[in-house]
């Protein structure tokens, strides 16, 4: 029996309602200013042409059934005569027809490069304000979620743009022309007959498409589901090897999938029923208008013609009219599926710079941490009341068993979160009274777990200071004892590392942070488990490497292994948030407590290993 695990629904995936008409008009305000960019003329001459082309576009289409009508009464009232004015105005529709095709193609050509430039903004935003955000937010948040939201949000903008200029002010303006027409021509009462079928349809969408919305909004959170599921199982893929539970995720996505088709199923009854029910309006509004069309010819009060005119200007109708609840659903399901989007925009970073914030002053790099209090959660606290001095140009250590909160320390430094009481500074300087860009550029980290993008091992090492040379990044790969790997490869600095770097091992990855860091040259030095992947000889390698580059600058040391930290200035032995023991390694050793103990053990564990080979 195959075992199968659900998933509580996440807060990001509960049922929320819809934006109402006062969100949407924000939404429509927000996107709008994006077609009137300030300063740029061509861009604004642009709008102004694609809005001239919309009206003269409406204006030739009215024409159409009018030079119609026209022809037919010519060729009824004189059926004999040459066709000398039935044949001008036959080609003079032709050239009307075409006319209308060029300005609404024309049109599209014109605005192109307004609507592309206003998506590209939209998109540089997104991702602006979600690199802007927290690192507690995208710890909260699950990948496949994300960007399923970013995509779809950014094509209802895409919709907002397209379909509110070209078709929702289009449609409203040929049914006030169409209207008009009709009045002139056959008098009040079928403007009238036409009017009322066109608000009844209108009023019809509208509402129906508002209940169909619950039906959408449904699909939309369990299509997210499957899809996070699926990008999480991908993203893990050797933990789903490792422990052979393929199947099991298989399941788990199964299990989601099942729960969008009911949902997508719900959806499709709904929009039957929708187009069944706009279906029967448009045809009882079209015979009840042409049976009041077909009464004015027999009683003598219309032409041949007009009914011509009538029956052209309903099928003409028609097409918008389709057109209009067609756009109108667009126009919902983007505005939902901007809503998650929007969202995410509205978004409050828990870490801000403070109003006229300077940059960080480079000195010496001294690093003090002053009665630092920690936690992720209030429920559990993870550092209590650490203090702690790095004179700048020294090197600090800290030490202790997992999960002591060393590591934290670290996103302390690099300000991923501030500290719940306490101070921490870098040459007196308030870590929240500098800016983040300027602290961040004074500090290089080799991270545990080094992450890499999917490119080439060059532009993994260039990533640290992007505008370096070649030579430069071929010197910090060598320094980071990378060239000879590099060398054996057969293509060289070129070879693509794979997703989060999957192609390396987690030596070759440490290696390459380490370069990464070497290119970047900061003042203050962070070695989170830098070594931690490496065999014992690479180590003793990179350690001559690390030796020399953090050489002069501030450097702190996290450690699990203790042979990487026996050179350093001071070891902090931390536990469960405290910091139990300080000093060298020598004066530790001969404390005799918590550090020699620690010593000892891994002393042993690393002689029964070589023994063992």
């Amino acid at each position: 029996m195959q075992i199968r695990w659900s998933l509580p629904r996440k807060p990001d995936q509960r049922r929320e309602p819809g934006l109402g008409w006062r969100d949407q008009l924000a939404v429509v305000g927000r996107v709008l200013p994006l077609l009137w960019p300030k300063g740029k003329v061509e861009l604004k001459l642009r709008v102004v042409s694609a809005v001239a082309l919309i009206f003269v576009a409406k204006l030739v289409n009215v024409l159409l059934p009018i030079v119609y009508k026209r022809i037919v009464d010519a060729l009824t009232a004189h059926p004999g005569a040459v066709l000398t004015v039935p044949l001008i105005l036959i080609l003079g529709y032709g050239v009307i027809r075409v006319a209308s095709s060029a300005t609404t193609e024309l049109r599209d050509m014109i605005f192109a490069k307004v609507q592309e430039r206003a998506l590209r903004l939209i998109s540089l935003n997104v991702l602006d304000h979600l690199h802007e955000l927290s690192l507690r937010f995208h710890l909260d948040r699950q990948t496949g979620g994300l960007s399923r939201a970013i995509e779809r949000g950014t094509e209802g903008v895409e919709s907002l743009l397209t379909y509110l200029l070209f078709n929702i002010a289009p449609i409203f303006l040929e049914l006030v022309l169409v209207t008009g027409v009709i009045w002139h021509y056959l008098g009040f009462g079928l403007a009238g007959a036409t009017f009322v079928v066109i608000i009844g349809y209108a009023g019809y969408t509208a509402a129906a498409t508002t209940w169909r919305m619950k039906y959408r909004r449904e699909m939309n959170a369990q299509d997210r589901e499957a899809n996070t599921r699926a990008i999480d199982s991908l993203l893990n893929f050797e933990t789903v090897k490792y422990f052979g539970n393929e199947q099991h995720e298989i399941d788990r996505f199964d299990e989601a999938k099942q729960d969008y088709v009911r949902a997508a199923i719900a959806n499709q009854r709904s929009l039957s029923l929708f187009n069944i029910g706009q279906s029967g309006i448009l045809s009882v509004g079209i015979v009840a208008v042409m049976v009041l069309a077909a009464y004015g010819v027999t009683s003598g009060r219309m032409t041949l013609g007009d009914f011509i005119m009538v029956n052209a200007y309903l099928l003409q109708l028609y097409q918008p009219l389709n057109m209009l609840s067609w756009v109108w659903r667009i126009l919902r399901q983007a505005f939902t599926d901007i809503e998650q989007m929007y969202g995410l925009l509205a978004e409050q970073s828990e870490i801000e710079d403070r109003p006229g914030a300077p940059a960080l002053s480079r000195g010496p790099g001294r690093v003090v941490f002053g009665h630092v209090d920690f936690a992720y959660d209030p429920r559990r606290p993870i550092l209590n009341g650490i203090s702690f001095e790095i004179p700048g140009g020294r090197t600090l250590a800290i030490v202790g068993p997992t999960g002591g909160g060393k590591s934290t320390i670290a996103r302390l430094l690099f300000r991923f979160y501030d500290p719940k009481a306490g101070a921490i500074t870098i040459d007196g300087q308030n870590l929240r009274d500098v800016t983040q860009a300027s602290l961040r550029s004074a500090m290089g980290v080799v991270p545990q777990d080094t992450v890499l993008f999917n490119d080439s091992i060059y532009y993994n090492i260039a990533y640290g200071r992007p505008e370096a040379s070649e030579e430069e990044v071929r010197d910090a790969a060598r320094r980071a004892q990378l060239s000879d790997f590099i060398a054996k490869l057969p293509d060289g600095y070129a070879t693509r590392v794979g997703e989060r770097g999957l192609k390396l091992s987690g030596g070759e990855k440490q290696r390459v942070a380490i370069a990464r860091v070497i290119l970047k040259n900061p003042n203050i030095l962070i070695f989170d488990e830098a070594t931690s992947s490496l065999d014992s000889h690479t180590e003793h390698e990179i350690q001559a490497s690390l030796h020399e580059l953090s050489a002069r600058r501030t450097t702190l040391i996290i450690a699990h292994r203790l042979s990487t930290v026996v050179d350093a200035d001071e070891i902090l032995v931390l536990d469960d948030g405290v910091i139990v023991e300080r000093g060298t390694h020598a004066a530790l050793l001969a404390r005799g407590a918590t550090y020699a103990a620690m010593w000892d053990r891994q002393q042993r564990a690393e002689r029964l290993g070589e023994a063992a080979e």
